[in-house]
């Protein structure tokens, strides 16, 4: 992909897939949570010397879990917002960057990828 056609790329157009590596589950009362292995040299380190948890546990707002029980790899963002929208109505707002901006730091963590 050349660097003109990664500029005309609308990020809403994009559409995210869970990582495999990713446990998660939804709690009683709705809300998800990620459970995350701490894998590598330090994360050994830590938990060794430290006694740091082997996995980390991350516990999505009301708006994230229901957002990633959504993803499933065939809807776009954009179509997810609708949902969300739907659901949340001004709550959500402002609803475009708030999805922008929850998908980029699902995706910097490794927790999603989006379909090529």
């Amino acid at each position: 992909m050349s660097q003109t056609d990664k500029k005309s790329e609308n990020y809403l157009d994009r559409i995210p897939i869970r990582t495999e590596h990713i446990h998660w589950s939804v709690e009683e009362n709705g809300l998800v949570t990620l459970d995350v292995e701490n894998k590598g040299v330090f994360h050994r380190f830590a938990q060794r010397f430290f006694h740091k948890p082997k996995f980390s546990h991350i516990h999505l707002d009301p708006m994230g879990s229901f957002v990633w029980c959504l993803i499933d790899g065939s809807r776009d963002i954009f179509s997810l917002s609708a949902l969300v929208k739907e659901q949340f109505g001004e709550e959500a707002s402002p609803l475009y960057e708030r999805l922008s901006k929850y998908f980029h730091i699902l995706n910097s963590y490794g927790f999603i990828t989006f379909k090529k």
